[in-house]
């Protein structure tokens, strides 16, 4: 999955999505996608900021995450999925996959 597909999935998904209440960094295969849901809404941002949780994947893990074909306990369980900072606000991801 490439940096725009995601960029563009998570940016649908904003809009629909209450904000998250901080600042959320995912690191898929070296590039960073920040979510920004410390205002009135969430911001999808493509940098590399400071964040209270940081999500590291592959981006065919990310692909896999989206259809359906991964349980996101699962991964990670088993490492693929690496979760760093604020656990509770990963948890607020549902709305985005």
């Amino acid at each position: 999955m490439d940096k725009e597909n995601i960029l563009s999935n998570f940016q649908s998904k904003a809009k629909n999505a209450a904000p998250i209440g901080g600042v959320i960094k995912f690191e898929i295969d070296g590039n960073s996608i920040c979510i920004d849901g410390t205002g009135s809404e969430n911001k999808i941002l493509l940098e590399d900021m400071e964040a209270d949780c940081t999500i590291t994947m592959a981006g065919s893990l990310m692909e896999d995450l989206k259809n359906g074909k991964v349980n996101p306990m699962m991964a990670v369980m088993s490492g693929k999925l690496k979760i760093k900072g604020d656990q509770g606000l990963a948890m607020k991801l549902q709305a985005f996959m």
